[in-house]
């Protein structure tokens, strides 16, 4: 009998106990609602599961909890991994997500812009 992948169980998982932060920022980003680009929420590739990532631009973005203090060496493995692949990864705190969202979505918009030359 077929077994899922680890690495599949895990993304699943994540998708469904995303926390409030990655949920608003999913919403703002899903639907190709950012630039016209499709990002993947937790979706393994390269190695990781980064909790947003763009293909076409090598783009992974990881919004921090308090939970990732405390696992900053693991965080930079996966960087490194991701970064390996050819991705860029931008990291945002939970807290700077939700003060201002519309601060965070510019940040992301203008590593697009860079990225695509304009």
């Amino acid at each position: 009998m077929f077994q899922t992948p680890p690495r599949t169980r895990q993304a699943r998982r994540l998708r469904a106990e995303m926390t409030g932060a990655e949920a608003k920022l999913w919403a703002m980003l899903r639907g190709r609602r950012c630039d016209g680009l499709k990002f993947r929420r937790h979706a393994p590739t390269a190695g990781a599961i980064p909790d947003f990532f763009c293909p076409e631009i090598r783009l992974a973005i990881e919004v921090d909890g308090g939970v990732h203090r405390l696992r900053e060496h693991r965080d930079a493995e996966r960087d490194a991994r991701l970064a390996a692949a050819g991705f860029t990864v931008l990291r945002f705190a939970n807290e700077a997500f939700l003060d201002n969202p519309g601060l965070v979505l510019a940040a992301i918009r203008r590593h697009v812009e860079a990225v695509r030359g304009r």
